[in-house]
């Protein structure tokens, strides 16, 4: 079985035409955890290898694999390999886990969060030129609280057919998601941040939320604050995304608000995101799906984590190598003649991928 499984991830490798830029890699970088991820996930992380190898950008990867393994107390955690990689490495970028569903799956993702405790999730949205949408202009940032809300994953039956969720907030979690709003605001050259929260109803949860918010906006007069409810922010942001710049909010708000915007600007195969955690943790993903329906089939699109691993760089304080790499993208993008067919054209992974360093190295 395992010998099975390692042979299929060649094969996928090679179907995204990048296991010979992988195996030849060899820099005297950084070091970063690398977790493929399942489905498409080795594919698009190939590309990603490419990309950054054809750039001379000073990474080397250390490859982990995510898989779930259960403690002697019930507990589920992930693989102590990667628990080492990410403490020696402090940094990762990831592709999609795949999360069962049903009773009793367990969400790897989340299980990542709660291990690194990252605890800022960071999604920009931003229209590409020569990728058209029913929104131009749009440039936001959503920051999501990513550690409690209604995702700590504290439920039980009452009784028969009557199941409680606990919605945990708490002072500490809310002001550290605040301040790295601020913070993020700040450093980005950004002008305004906008709390979203239901403390009309929720008023002592989010009433908390927005508390810590308002308190942190005080250290940072240069930057406008404001307060929207969820629903109005919904509204909003459709009919005209442009009013909004940086928005923070608690865990499933920001996770409804991410892929939101992310529509806006033509889905999740193009939004990056990274998470932030303490310690000087931070793990970048791309948040779409695994796509088990094409995987192996070289038509995946790289994009979200080629932009997901261009935050890493910026993170990493490589913001030259990152620009290059952006603007390989999407001239790609706005060029139009090899693209993805979600992004409608034709081309197979690994002819998109050449086009970009075609492009990187015009």
């Amino acid at each position: 079985m395992m010998l099975a499984s390692v042979a299929r991830r060649v094969l996928l490798l090679r179907a995204a035409g990048v296991a010979s830029a992988a195996r030849n890699i060899s820099t005297e970088g950084q070091r970063v955890t690398l977790i493929e991820g399942d489905g498409i996930g080795p594919e698009i992380s190939g590309a990603v290898v490419k990309v950054l190898a054809a750039a001379k950008v000073p990474v080397d990867w250390e490859r982990v694999d995510v898989q779930p393994v259960r403690t002697a107390d019930g507990r589920v955690t992930v693989p102590e390999e990667v628990i080492h990689s990410m403490e020696r490495n402090k940094i990762g970028l990831k592709g999609p886990l795949e999360t069962q569903i049903g009773k009793g799956a367990v969400s790897l993702n989340l299980t990542l969060r709660r291990v690194f405790s990252l605890y800022a999730n960071v999604r920009p949205c931003r229209s590409i030129e020569g990728y058209q949408t029913g929104y131009s202009g749009v440039d936001l940032v959503t920051i999501r609280e990513n550690t409690e809300g209604e995702y700590s994953g504290i439920e039980h039956e009452v009784v028969d057919g009557v199941v409680q969720s606990i919605k945990l907030i708490t002072q500490k979690a809310s002001q550290r998601v605040a301040e790295f709003a601020f913070r993020y605001a700040h450093s980005s050259g950004r002008k305004t941040v906008t709390a979203v929260h239901k403390s009309n109803i929720m008023r002592r949860a989010d009433g908390l939320f927005l508390a810590c918010c308002s308190e942190a906006a005080k250290k940072y007069p240069d930057i406008q604050y404001n307060d929207v409810y969820l629903d109005t922010a919904c509204l909003n942001l459709v009919q005209d995304p442009t009013q909004f710049d940086v928005l923070v909010m608690p865990n499933l708000y920001g996770d409804i608000l991410s892929d939101l915007c992310a529509g806006l600007v033509g889905g999740l195969g193009l939004t990056p995101s990274g998470n932030i955690g303490t310690d000087g943790v931070a793990i970048f993903e791309a948040v779409h799906g695994t796509a088990p329906d094409i995987a192996g089939q070289d038509r995946a699109n790289p994009t979200a984590l080629l932009l997901s691993a261009v935050m890493m760089l910026r993170h990493m304080g490589l913001e030259e190598a990152a620009g290059r790499i952006e603007a390989a993208v999407f001239t790609t993008i706005r060029e139009g003649k090899t693209l993805t067919g979600d992004l409608g054209g034709s081309a197979r992974c690994s002819e998109y991928t050449d086009e970009i360093i075609r492009n990187l190295e015009s």
